[in-house]
């Protein structure tokens, strides 16, 4: 099967995500304040445990109270470049989720506790929804008092149009997950129209029994619908409101802010949504009067700012931008300005990809594995505030993540076993000079990998031939089955905190076709079976069968090698409240802000 456009648009996501994690740990000559104050809030805040799906009670608003929290006041947002999207259905990359939070409402969202485990509960549903028919079918009943910013009741009518014009071919950035869930891969022939004329999707598919309900029916379970749901890209569009194309511009409120005033590419204005009602709602605030976003200001520039602390700032964060890589160690060795950043992981992992049709024997890819100097790697994009060695390929922020996973050593040997990487492949009867052939993405990122891969390949024989590909075009490049390539760098993160996200898109046989994101091209049938057996399965019991199908991917197959983990690190003004790091956003809670001087 061909992946959706958006699924197959993950992998570019990630390259262009994770791009602006080259942070530097160069050495510091600030003066006296010279030791490193940073103390790592990634291992205080994982998600430790799977999912957890909430009832009615967990559902209820208003949010809990933040401790200190003060209404009032003006938040201002430092962001280089206008949101991707404005309009729900468009909506699939980190700064745009970053802002649907703070003005759209889906009918589920997520609670955070404070060790970062997150619980999915209804938001404009009463609840994370109630499965029946052996998981095939779920049903969400909505809450009362759910209005649009002008006062507009929702209905379940407005629910059905917001899933069914994510059919609509006006709608092509978006997750593509639950249409085709509903009406298979090739969804659109199914509602052509996006439901916009007098077709809807028959109630064998979708049911609207009353203004209340609305009934999701699947051919097969669909445990992770409420973490589906929970995507930006599923947010409500009312039905009167929708303008189509004109939609993403301006967007009609359902959450506690509206937009007041858009200047593009300059600036955008959120003022308070009257309309929106805190106790139908248990995750968001509304403590300020609104955020202004100026949507000019680089990184460079946003942590200039906000090391200053003057002015305008002490009220400003960073939004999904990250603090610059040459001002890295003036926040960090200056415990004041350390003291107002928020880290963590981010959902992406790094891996030296093989291409199974080329490099055929395991113990020549277990080889490499053993060699690649992920340390090295890490410094070549940030040092320890830009990533974190790996030893698997599922990230921190993914449910049961094990710290002490490490099949290949590369904790306890970060920069290589070149030894027990030469005698596998001496007894891979491998020749000296041997060629492999490394693709690498035209970035300052791949330019510094592809050097330090080429050099450790040396060192255990390998004459690495590296191929530059333009960025833009990289993993179109790479996706392709034929593609001539024995090695690549990729990189991949989850859709929501489940490893059916990761495992199923990169690594299920099925999925291999051009384009697609089964970049090793593994097809192993013990992986695929479990996937789908996985798949069936609720959170707690699904997370034990994805480990399992991760450790055969891992030890036994060995399709890519665990390179490492990205991270976080950003900024934010002395008056600003509430500040954490999220493991559900991997940025800053957008949720909980307030002023500590309004």
């Amino acid at each position: 099967m061909k992946p959706t456009r958006a699924r197959a648009a993950r992998a570019i996501v990630v390259a262009t995500a994770a791009g602006s994690l080259a942070l530097t740990g160069c050495s510091n000559d600030s003066g006296k304040n010279s030791k490193d104050q940073s103390k790592s809030q990634a291992d205080a805040a994982t998600q430790s445990k799977p999912v957890v799906y909430g009832d009615a009670a967990a559902s209820n608003g208003p949010a809990a109270e933040i401790p200190g929290a003060k209404p009032g006041g003006t938040i201002n947002v430092y962001a280089q470049s206008d949101m991707t999207h404005m309009d729900p259905g468009q909506i699939y990359v980190s700064d745009a989720g970053q802002f649907a939070n703070l003005i759209h409402r889906g009918l589920t969202n997520y609670q955070e506790d404070e060790k970062g485990n997150l619980t999915v509960v209804g938001d404009i549903a009463t609840d994370s929804g109630k499965s029946s028919n052996g998981g095939k079918t779920w049903t969400f009943t909505l809450k009362d008092g759910i209005k649009d910013e002008d006062g507009n009741a929702i209905t379940s009518a407005d629910v059905r149009h917001t899933i069914e014009r994510m059919y609509a071919k006006h709608i092509f950035d978006g997750p593509s997950f639950v249409q085709s869930w509903l009406s298979g891969n090739d969804y659109r022939k199914a509602l052509p129209d996006g439901g916009y004329g007098t077709k809807h999707l028959p109630d064998s598919v979708l049911a609207t029994p009353d203004a209340k309900t609305v009934v999701f029916n699947f051919s097969q379970p669909r445990p992770d619908l409420p973490q589906a749901l929970s995507m930006a890209g599923y947010a409500i569009v009312p039905e009167k409101a929708d303008t189509k194309e004109k939609y993403d511009k301006a967007p009609k409120a359902l959450g506690p802010y509206k937009i007041s005033d858009y200047k593009a590419g300059k600036s955008l204005t959120l003022v308070k949504n009257t309309n929106w009602d805190p106790k139908t709602d248990a995750v968001r605030h509304q403590y300020v009067d609104g955020y202004n976003f100026t949507t000019t200001i680089d990184p460079v520039n946003q942590t200039k700012r906000l090391i200053a602390d003057q002015g305008e700032a002490k009220n400003a964060i960073q939004f999904s931008d990250q603090v610059d890589t040459d001002q890295m160690q003036a926040v960090i060795t200056n415990a004041k300005v350390n003291a107002r950043t928020i880290k963590g992981y981010q959902p992406y992992v790094w891996q030296l990809t093989f291409n199974l049709d080329r490099v055929k024997d395991k113990k020549v890819r277990d080889a490499i594995a053993y060699a690649m100097p992920s340390a090295a790697m890490v410094q070549a994009d940030g040092g320890k505030y830009g990533g974190e060695v790996a030893g698997g390929l599922f990230a921190p922020t993914l449910p049961g993540f094990d710290k002490s996973y490490d099949p290949f050593g590369k904790l306890k040997k970060p920069n290589g076993d070149i030894e027990k990487a030469k005698q596998l492949l001496k007894e891979a009867g491998v020749k000296e000079g041997t060629k492999l052939t490394y693709a690498y993405s035209n970035t300052p990122r791949g330019q510094k990998q592809q050097v330090i891969i080429k050099d450790a390949l040396a060192k255990i024989g390998f004459d690495v031939q590296a191929k530059e590909i333009e960025r833009a075009a990289f993993y179109e490049t790479i996706g392709k089955i034929k593609n001539p390539f024995d090695l690549y760098m990729t990189g991949w993160g989850q859709d929501w905190p489940s490893q059916s996200t990761v495992v199923t898109p990169v690594y299920d046989g099925k999925l291999i076709s051009d384009g697609a994101s089964n970049y090793s091209h593994i097809n192993d049938a013990k992986v695929n079976s479990l996937i789908q057996e996985a798949l069936t399965l609720e959170p707690e019991a699904a997370s034990k069968k994805w480990e399992e199908a991760h450790h055969r991917i891992v030890e036994e197959i060995n399709p890519a090698v665990p390179v490492y983990y990205s991270k976080v690190v950003q900024l934010f003004g002395s008056n600003i409240g509430g500040a954490k790091y999220s493991t559900e956003s991997s940025y800053i809670d957008i949720n909980d802000l307030f002023l500590k001087q309004p």
